[in-house]
């Protein structure tokens, strides 16, 4: 069970709205996912199908959580990070699925939208958002410009008031789903062909005009709740429906990004609970050479890391909650949002091979959550940027800072760094060292991943000084810091392999076994 559903009952009315008191909301949100994940339909084997019914979504979408993250200017409950949270929270931990579906609505639509939306059409969004249960999200990548976005070959043109958009997306959540969509283009002229600046425009799916093609539906490993697929876009958008960057486009893309990447724990939390809840459970009912399960030493190291992981995404909640409103620009925070994208995605996809490995056999199925949770958490390694691009920009954003305040220690550095001079103090041993500027990528990728465990053990240390019980604080220390050592070590070690002949064909193994006897 849900360590929040201990806490006390609270009355449930038969109809709730915006105007309904958070926690009464929330208690009617998780009774709602109750009823369809586990009375109405099989969540286990909902999970093996692509899409939902339709009533399950209609119920799901019924009480319109989607207004939990709307100002309330525009109808919705006020947009508090904290209920955020909770909210997507709730869902995880029943549909990893399900959360993601509210992780893009929440911070790559409704977010970007409510800061850099001209008046009218947030107004027109929103509105709908709420009254009529309508869905967002975000078309950025492209066939042949995932990752490096900035050189993306969607373009526009304006002509009498009107943003005619051109080009090929794929791999946007919630594709043939969503209503409205922020679309990012480069404008594009005779004279100048497109330019470097990246623009963003919320199209309405339903208007005419702005319909989108969907060209292909991919079969997607996991996360199959939620359809994907290439979209071929040929809009045209009125103008008042393009964002307006405070800056530059590729500031606003940078600011909206860093902010997703920063909502990350909300997705992960209810999910590593529940996680934590079915290993706890299965190994005090399983029986293995006459005794529980639970009293082996090996089982309780993976309990324990799983405990861990909880503790650390826990604090990073805390963190998202009082560092990831709109009020504040992120589009300099590269290294704090990075740091936790990849960290708290590690540990989702670590701890779901963990259960997997405690339940066994039946867990290696579909229908099963430690299968499920396999497949579902994998691809948050490698969406809104993979894991490896972001830990080699991790290194690359504190050797620049390193190189500006003129040093090279990495401890001294490290001590006087606001993400990292709780930890830093603790890694005395470990960090007194000069930091090479001239590191491989495969270092860079390697030290990423040192640095974002860093960060995160300064988290967990915030935390426990807010009163977070201290055993927990403790053994989440003392696994963080076990995986450090065990990350510098290879970033010390002088690993150059290589591929070796890439063009020739190595020679068979049967060419050198010992002669059989005739």
């Amino acid at each position: 069970m849900n360590p929040a559903e201990t806490q006390p009952p609270v009355s449930r009315p038969e109809h709730v709205d915006s105007t309904t008191p958070f926690p009464v909301f929330l208690e009617t949100f998780k009774a709602c996912l109750e009823n369809v994940f586990h009375s109405r339909e099989d969540i286990n084997q909902l999970g093996i199908k692509r899409g939902l019914p339709p009533y399950v979504l209609r119920d799901i979408m019924a009480s319109s959580p989607l207004a939990t993250f709307i100002p309330t200017a525009y109808g919705g409950r006020g947009g508090n990070l904290q209920e955020g949270v909770a909210l997507v929270e709730a869902a995880s931990y029943e549909s990893l699925a399900l959360a993601l579906v509210f992780g893009i609505n929440w911070a790559l639509f409704i977010q970007p939208v409510t800061k850099y939306g001209q008046e009218a059409a947030r107004e027109t969004v929103f509105k709908d958002f709420v009254q009529n249960r309508k869905m967002g999200g975000l078309m950025i990548t492209e066939p042949d410009y995932g990752s490096d976005a900035l050189h993306m070959q969607s373009s526009w043109t304006e002509q009498d008031g009107r943003c005619h958009l051109r080009g090929t997306k794929h791999w946007a959540g919630l594709t043939g789903w969503a209503d409205y969509w922020l679309l990012t283009a480069r404008h594009s002229s005779q004279t100048k062909g497109l330019a470097r600046d990246i623009d963003f425009f919320i199209c309405d799916a339903n208007a005419p005009g702005q319909r989108i093609t969907v060209e292909e539906k991919f079969h997607n490993l996991g996360l199959y709740m939620i359809p994907y697929g290439r979209n071929r876009i040929d809009v045209a958008i009125p103008a008042a429906q393009r964002l307006v960057p405070h800056s530059t486009g590729i500031k606003m893309m940078l600011d909206l990004l860093h902010r997703s990447r920063l909502h990350f724990p909300a997705m992960a939390i209810g999910f590593l609970t529940r996680i934590l809840d079915e290993a706890t459970l299965h190994c005090r009912e399983r029986q293995v050479g006459g005794r529980s399960l639970f009293s082996y030493d090996q089982v309780q190291a993976r309990l324990a890391k799983l405990q861990s992981a909880v503790t650390i995404c826990s604090a990073m909640c805390v963190n998202t909650c009082e560092r990831a409103g709109i009020e504040n620009n992120l589009a300099t925070h590269g290294l704090e949002a990075n740091s936790i994208k990849t960290c708290i995605t590690d540990l989702m996809q670590e701890a779901s091979q963990s259960l997997l490995q405690l339940v066994g056999a039946k867990g290696y199925r579909l229908d099963h959550f430690a299968g499920r949770a396999v497949v579902d958490s994998r691809p948050f390694q490698i969406f809104e940027g993979s894991n490896d691009i972001l830990y080699a920009q991790i290194t690359e954003a504190l050797l620049k800072q390193m190189k500006l305040a003129r040093e090279r220690n990495l401890l001294r550095y490290l001590s006087g760094f606001e993400l990292t001079c709780r930890a830093s103090d603790r890694l005395k041993s470990l960090l007194d060292f000069e930091l090479d500027p001239t590191l491989s990528q495969r270092k860079l990728v390697e030290f990423g991943q040192l640095v974002s465990r860093i960060v995160a053990m300064e988290m967990v240390l915030k935390f426990g000084e807010r009163g977070f019980d201290s055993r927990l604080v403790d053994s989440s220390l003392t696994n963080l810091q076990q995986e450090i050592t065990t990350l510098l070590t290879h970033c010390t070690c002088d690993n150059r392999t290589a591929r070796i002949d890439p063009d020739q064909k190595p020679p068979s193994w049967r060419n050198f076994c010992e002669p059989q006897p005739s």
